[in-house]
């Protein structure tokens, strides 16, 4: 069970990596766009100022080609947003973690379950039930907010109902 929960915990890491690489990629990306922008406004500027109809002519034409180019950046950000987007529906975005005291011993509720879901509801519930003899860890696979194979507690219920 250790072994499910760790190789979940590493890929699920792996996955919010990437996700934060790919932000910043698309951010830096957006930031060049947004410099050549203004470098282009400020040539502009400066082009028209006492300019002949011939030398506007030209000006039209290098700035066509620069609008072509930056429509080709736009169409790489928007390539870069969709995969990003894909990416987070992948990542864990509910989490839910439940406090108590399950035989009511007055352990100062250090019994818990912690709903980790992602998109589709889909994810883990781990629960850790600790008594005077000792503390025991469980972990469920969770599958569409319903148990894949264990029966599930009314804690590890509400936590995954508060994830949601």
């Amino acid at each position: 069970m250790s072994e499910f929960f760790s190789s979940h915990i590493a890929a699920l890491a792996i996955l919010t990596i990437i996700t934060c690489i790919l932000t910043i990629t698309a951010l830096v990306i957006a930031l060049i766009t947004l410099k050549r922008t203004r470098t282009m406004r400020d040539t502009l500027d400066t082009l028209f100022a006492g300019k002949k109809a011939t030398d506007l002519e030209d000006v039209i034409m290098d700035n066509a080609k620069r609008i072509e180019e930056f429509d080709g950046e736009i169409q790489e950000l928007f390539a870069i947003s969709n995969t990003i987007h894909k990416q987070a529906h992948k990542g864990l975005n509910k989490v839910s973690l439940l406090r108590f005291d399950p035989f009511g011993e007055g352990s100062g509720n250090q019994s818990f379950a912690l709903a980790l879901l992602d998109s589709t509801d889909t994810g883990i519930v781990v629960s850790s039930f600790h008594t005077r003899e000792g503390t025991r860890i469980y972990a469920k696979d969770i599958c569409k907010g319903k148990t894949v194979k264990h029966a599930l507690t009314q804690e590890e219920q509400d936590a995954i109902f508060q994830a949601r």
